[in-house]
């Protein structure tokens, strides 16, 4: 009886196991799928992997986070590695301590997942990410296998605040006292925000309109994933209602950022990219490493000001390695991801919208609103993700690929399949963890998306 009831609890963990590693990240329905037990094994994995004696260790908000940290923490110590133990802290700071301190580190959050989901970032030293190509699997296989060297000597907590060095960093990439004269409203969607802004932001000459910066991990007004139209309603409206000169949200662990004009128009990644780039390249001539949903305005925009344009795989991982085997200065994903080669390079929303904070700032002395300053790089139409169930999807693929073969001026399959012609163009991959494909597809203009999109979706579902 207790052989069979054993047999069933390895069985029931190893399936928990193959759901919540993904091929960035750990991550799952917290209690659930991932429980204590995995985060534990992780911890333990992570320092035989890596043979570190320190481990950098942060976490978000997440009702969830603080059991997983402490069960994190007992693995890391019973393997041998002490914890640098930084507390509550956004994906970019724990970055940033990781490539600050030279040492590897990891990050309890799920992101802009909902409230009942949490999970594992793991970073090497320096802030390399650590994903199925370069670990990940192995840890995988360590935490499955579960079973790991003795040790004679436990690792300690060391307790470090590390925020006057973030902010410090986060500073280096503007001049602050350019930015003046800024009414901005910030949704921080009751992430890690509430707690990042003030200490960044609080010696900046701009005022504040702050919307759900209290922390908590239930999200009572909204998830914190800016990417759905749905969560920036209220963003949109403060701005509009408060006459200010834009808005900023941020998702949960901050990692990833959105930006509406003073309209309230929701502002692509794409377009917030190209203005970055426009701006980094004058000063940063360069390499810009940009994944393959992002629009034709991002390779147009660094070419027209003197940059490489790079196009990559979609996904952490791959954008950051191909920054850093080329050198390049900035990096950039359809999924509001800003990449710098100074912050070790890693992604940053904070960082992002201080950039944003200080171009703005300077267009307005000439009179030049948010919508104005973007107008330039919105030239073409282009749809948001789209996912679609499908079947099989290698056989999809195969399916759109056959149909659209003859009348395509080209084809690409870095990043699944990606078609042009003449007029518009459309990216379709399969997801890595779902029966979906994703679509992203643009055109000259709206009439002409509409007209292709729908028509793309169609044979897709067929």
């Amino acid at each position: 009886m207790r052989s069979q009831r054993n047999k069933m609890e390895k069985e029931n963990i190893s399936k928990r196991i193959n759901l919540c590693f993904k091929p960035n990240d750990v991550r799952c329905v917290a209690g659930v799928e991932l429980d204590e037990e995995i985060v534990y094994r992780t911890a333990k994995a992570f320092v035989v992997l890596l043979k570190t004696k320190e481990i950098i260790l942060g976490h978000d908000m997440r009702t969830s986070s603080h059991k997983l940290k402490k069960a994190f923490i007992k693995g890391a110590l019973e393997q041998g590695a002490s914890v640098i133990y930084i507390g509550e802290i956004d994906s970019p700071g724990l970055y940033f301590a990781s490539g600050f301190f030279k040492k590897p580190a990891a990050m309890i959050t799920a992101s802009h997942n909902p409230a009942k989901y949490n999970g594992i970032k793991l970073v090497g030293k320096r802030a390399v990410p650590i994903g199925e190509e370069s670990g990940l699997l192995k840890i995988r296989f360590l935490v499955e296998k579960n079973r790991f060297p003795n040790v004679k000597t436990r690792g300690e907590i060391i307790r470090k605040g590390i925020f006057t060095e973030y902010r410090k960093h986060a500073m280096s990439f503007i001049n602050s006292s350019e930015i003046n004269n800024l009414k901005v409203v910030i949704d921080g969607g009751n992430g890690m925000a509430g707690k990042i802004v003030p200490e960044i932001y609080k010696n900046l000459k701009i005022r504040i309109i702050p919307l759900d910066f209290k922390l908590d991990g239930n999200f009572p007004n909204h998830e914190a994933n800016p990417a759905k139209p749905e969560n920036i309603k209220d963003l949109r409206k403060k701005v509009v209602e408060t006459k200010a000169d834009f808005g900023i949200a941020f998702d949960g662990d901050m990692d990833r950022v959105f930006f509406v004009d003073e309209k309230g128009k929701a502002i692509s990644a794409s377009v917030i990219a190209a203005l970055i780039i426009k701006n980094y390249c004058l000063k940063n001539k360069g390499k810009i490493v940009y994944n393959v949903p992002m629009s034709k305005i991002v390779p147009e925009i660094v070419k027209k000001y003197a940059g490489v344009p790079i196009k990559e795989k979609v996904g952490h991982s791959f954008i950051k390695a191909r920054m850093k085997k080329e050198k390049a200065v900035f990096g950039c994903e359809h999924s509001a991801h800003y990449y710098y080669k100074d912050n070790f390079y890693a992604d940053s929303g904070t960082i992002t919208s201080l950039k944003i904070l200080e171009i703005v700032s300077l267009e307005k002395r000439n009179g030049r609103n948010f919508s104005d300053i973007v107008n330039e790089f919105q030239v073409y139409s282009q749809t948001s993700e789209i996912n679609v169930e499908v079947g099989n999807k290698t056989d999809v693929l195969k399916k759109i690929e056959k149909y659209y073969k003859k009348p395509a001026i080209k084809i690409n399959k870095l990043d699944g399949l990606t078609i042009d012609f003449k007029d518009w163009w459309f990216n379709v991959r399969a997801s890595n963890t779902e029966p979906l494909l994703r679509i992203n597809a643009e055109a000259k203009d709206e009439k002409a998306l509409k007209e292709n999109l729908n028509k793309l979706i169609w044979e897709v579902k067929k």
